[in-house]
Protein backbone atom coordinates (compact mmCIF):
# COMPACT_ATOMS: atom_id res chain seq x y z
CA UNK A 1 0.00 0.00 0.00
CA UNK A 2 1.47 3.21 -0.95
CA UNK A 3 2.93 5.52 2.18
CA UNK A 4 0.67 8.73 2.66
CA UNK A 5 3.84 11.33 1.66
CA UNK A 6 0.95 13.60 0.22
CA UNK A 7 1.78 12.22 -3.33
CA UNK A 8 -1.69 10.89 -5.33
CA UNK A 9 -0.66 7.25 -6.06
CA UNK A 10 -2.93 4.74 -7.53
CA UNK A 11 -3.10 0.83 -8.21
CA UNK A 12 -4.36 -0.15 -11.80
CA UNK A 13 -4.96 -2.89 -13.88
CA UNK A 14 -3.70 -3.48 -17.15
CA UNK A 15 -3.26 -7.05 -18.72
CA UNK A 16 -4.56 -8.95 -16.12
CA UNK A 17 -1.36 -6.92 -13.71
CA UNK A 18 -1.39 -4.85 -10.83
CA UNK A 19 0.22 -1.48 -11.42
CA UNK A 20 0.87 0.99 -8.46
CA UNK A 21 1.82 4.43 -10.36
CA UNK A 22 1.89 7.91 -10.13
CA UNK A 23 1.90 10.66 -12.39
CA UNK A 24 4.86 11.00 -14.45
CA UNK A 25 6.06 7.04 -13.52
CA UNK A 26 7.15 4.73 -16.48
CA UNK A 27 5.81 1.38 -17.02
CA UNK A 28 6.50 -1.74 -18.67
CA UNK A 29 2.55 -3.36 -19.80
CA UNK A 30 1.67 -6.18 -21.85
CA UNK A 31 1.09 -5.28 -25.47
CA UNK A 32 -1.59 -2.37 -25.71
CA UNK A 33 -3.56 -1.84 -29.00
CA UNK A 34 -2.47 1.69 -29.50
CA UNK A 35 0.31 3.73 -31.83
CA UNK A 36 3.33 5.41 -29.62
CA UNK A 37 2.77 9.03 -29.17
CA UNK A 38 -0.86 8.53 -28.44
CA UNK A 39 -3.15 8.23 -25.26
CA UNK A 40 -4.27 5.57 -23.21
CA UNK A 41 -6.84 5.31 -20.59
CA UNK A 42 -7.14 2.84 -17.87
CA UNK A 43 -10.57 2.76 -16.32
CA UNK A 44 -9.53 -0.76 -14.11
CA UNK A 45 -8.71 1.48 -10.84
CA UNK A 46 -8.74 -0.55 -7.90
CA UNK A 47 -7.56 2.10 -5.14
CA UNK A 48 -6.51 5.79 -5.26
CA UNK A 49 -4.43 7.12 -2.34
CA UNK A 50 -3.63 10.76 -1.51
CA UNK A 51 -2.10 11.96 1.29
CA UNK A 52 -3.55 10.17 3.99
CA UNK A 53 -6.72 9.20 2.35
CA UNK A 54 -7.19 5.84 0.98
CA UNK A 55 -10.48 5.29 -1.71
CA UNK A 56 -10.66 1.49 -2.18
CA UNK A 57 -14.63 1.00 -2.52
CA UNK A 58 -15.82 0.41 -5.59
CA UNK A 59 -18.47 3.05 -4.60
CA UNK A 60 -15.60 5.83 -4.00
CA UNK A 61 -14.04 4.88 -7.30
CA UNK A 62 -16.92 5.13 -9.47
CA UNK A 63 -15.23 6.84 -12.79
CA UNK A 64 -11.87 6.87 -11.94
CA UNK A 65 -9.00 6.80 -14.36
CA UNK A 66 -5.41 6.71 -15.40
CA UNK A 67 -4.18 8.40 -18.06
CA UNK A 68 -1.27 7.41 -19.90
CA UNK A 69 0.56 8.03 -22.90
CA UNK A 70 2.09 5.37 -25.46
CA UNK A 71 5.92 5.72 -25.46
CA UNK A 72 6.75 2.75 -27.30
CA UNK A 73 6.17 -0.81 -28.03
CA UNK A 74 9.31 -3.27 -27.13
CA UNK A 75 9.94 -7.23 -27.19
CA UNK A 76 11.23 -8.50 -23.37
CA UNK A 77 13.80 -10.49 -22.86
CA UNK A 78 14.36 -14.00 -24.88
CA UNK A 79 13.17 -17.03 -21.96
CA UNK A 80 14.71 -19.91 -23.51
CA UNK A 81 13.15 -23.41 -22.29
CA UNK A 82 15.14 -26.42 -22.98
CA UNK A 83 14.17 -30.21 -21.80
CA UNK A 84 15.95 -33.27 -22.01
CA UNK A 85 15.47 -36.78 -20.84
CA UNK A 86 19.09 -38.60 -21.21
CA UNK A 87 18.87 -42.36 -22.92
CA UNK A 88 15.56 -40.73 -24.22
CA UNK A 89 15.95 -39.02 -27.56
CA UNK A 90 13.78 -36.22 -26.04
CA UNK A 91 14.91 -32.61 -26.53
CA UNK A 92 12.89 -30.10 -26.46
CA UNK A 93 13.62 -26.30 -27.03
CA UNK A 94 11.12 -23.78 -27.12
CA UNK A 95 11.45 -19.68 -26.54
CA UNK A 96 9.34 -16.74 -25.96
CA UNK A 97 9.83 -13.04 -26.26
CA UNK A 98 6.96 -10.88 -24.61
CA UNK A 99 5.36 -7.86 -26.35
CA UNK A 100 5.09 -5.24 -24.12
CA UNK A 101 4.25 -1.64 -24.56
CA UNK A 102 5.59 1.28 -22.09
CA UNK A 103 3.34 3.69 -20.52
CA UNK A 104 4.29 6.88 -18.97
CA UNK A 105 1.58 8.07 -16.99
CA UNK A 106 -0.06 11.29 -17.36
CA UNK A 107 -2.54 11.94 -14.77
CA UNK A 108 -5.10 9.90 -12.53
CA UNK A 109 -8.55 11.18 -12.61
CA UNK A 110 -10.51 11.02 -9.20
CA UNK A 111 -13.97 9.63 -10.27
CA UNK A 112 -16.51 10.62 -8.51
CA UNK A 113 -16.39 10.02 -5.35
CA UNK A 114 -14.67 12.95 -3.31
CA UNK A 115 -13.80 11.07 -0.34
CA UNK A 116 -14.68 8.32 2.08
CA UNK A 117 -18.21 7.12 1.71
CA UNK A 118 -20.16 8.16 4.67
CA UNK A 119 -22.45 6.11 6.39
CA UNK A 120 -22.90 2.22 6.70
CA UNK A 121 -21.17 -0.06 4.26
CA UNK A 122 -23.58 -2.58 2.81
CA UNK A 123 -22.16 -6.29 2.43
CA UNK A 124 -22.63 -7.35 -1.46
CA UNK A 125 -23.13 -10.92 -0.77
CA UNK A 126 -26.55 -10.58 1.35
CA UNK A 127 -27.77 -8.34 -1.84
CA UNK A 128 -26.79 -11.00 -4.37
CA UNK A 129 -28.65 -13.51 -1.92
CA UNK A 130 -32.00 -11.38 -2.00
CA UNK A 131 -31.78 -10.82 -5.91
CA UNK A 132 -31.55 -14.35 -6.69
CA UNK A 133 -34.30 -15.45 -4.86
Amino acid sequence: MPEPSGALTAVVVSGGKQYRVAPGDRILVDRVAAEPGSEVTLDRVLMIAEGGATRVLPQELDGATVTARVLAHRRGPKIDVLRYRPKKRVRVHRGARAELTALEIVSIGSGAGDGPVAGRRVRRTSEARVENR
